[in-house]
């Protein structure tokens, strides 16, 4: 049974479409190794997706196969050669523009834009993006977490040493004020007696000394003036 002739058109559907790109890329990149390796020629394909995306493939090295296909084509065409440089100009500004619409395509998807028409496989190497780049954050997160606890760790030992110096201060300054209140209590006299030791004396013996005085030079005068 003879198969199907496909007509050869755009697909509509953006899933379909995407998956037949896949496909046919592969098998497009397979065709051109086997060519490369069977009649050991240079073959080099570069690819870009409806997303813009690049997909290449060379049997050696791209800038050479580049570079030789430019030299090959400027051969006999020397007068043209401004001409061409301005278009090999043109065809790096593109090249750029291309880099910088796929980087800026990746950093949507990243962000969970524009995900319609990847396959599972693409799904799966986002996802693994993700991942790696959400641990690496949370590894980062994590370790200034642990600096900052540190940092207040070191600060409250430093504010219990300065609580202790300010109550060491205070209980100085308490027992200082205790004495002065003491010394101005009890003042010292030219003797060397203190106000306290000159009261108690006085109470307890001075006015005692002094009736017996009196009572004596009383009893003088009285025996003296019947004497007379």
């Amino acid at each position: 049974m003879a198969r199907e002739k496909i007509k050869i058109r755009k697909i509509d559907n953006a899933t379909a479409r995407q998956v037949t790109f896949s496909k046919r890329r592969r098998g497009l990149f397979k065709k051109a190794e086997e060519l490369s390796i069977l009649c050991d020629a240079e073959v080099a394909l570069i690819v870009f997706s409806a997303t813009g995306k690049l997909f290449e493939f060379c049997s050696s090295s791209m800038k050479d196969v580049i570079e030789k296909h430019r030299i090959r084509s400027n051969e006999g065409t020397s007068s043209d050669q401004p001409a061409l440089d301005f278009q090999l100009e043109n065809s790096d500004f593109a090249r750029l523009s291309k880099q910088a619409e796929e980087s800026n395509h990746q950093l949507r998807q990243l962000k969970g834009e524009e995900l319609q028409g990847l396959t599972i496989e693409e799904l799966h190497k986002l996802e693994k993006s993700l991942e790696t780049g959400l641990s690496r954050v949370l590894e980062r997160k994590g370790a200034q977490i642990m600096e900052q606890i540190d940092l207040l760790r070191r600060k409250g030992v430093q504010l219990m040493e300065e609580n202790i110096q300010l109550q060491q201060r205070v209980i100085e300054i308490s027992k200082a004020g205790k004495q002065t209140i003491v010394d101005t209590e009890n003042p010292v006299f030219e003797d060397g007696q203190s106000s306290e030791s000159v009261t108690t004396a006085v109470q307890s013996g001075g006015p005692q000394d002094y009736d017996d005085s009196s009572d004596t030079s009383l009893k003088l005068g009285l025996s003296c003036s019947g004497w007379k």
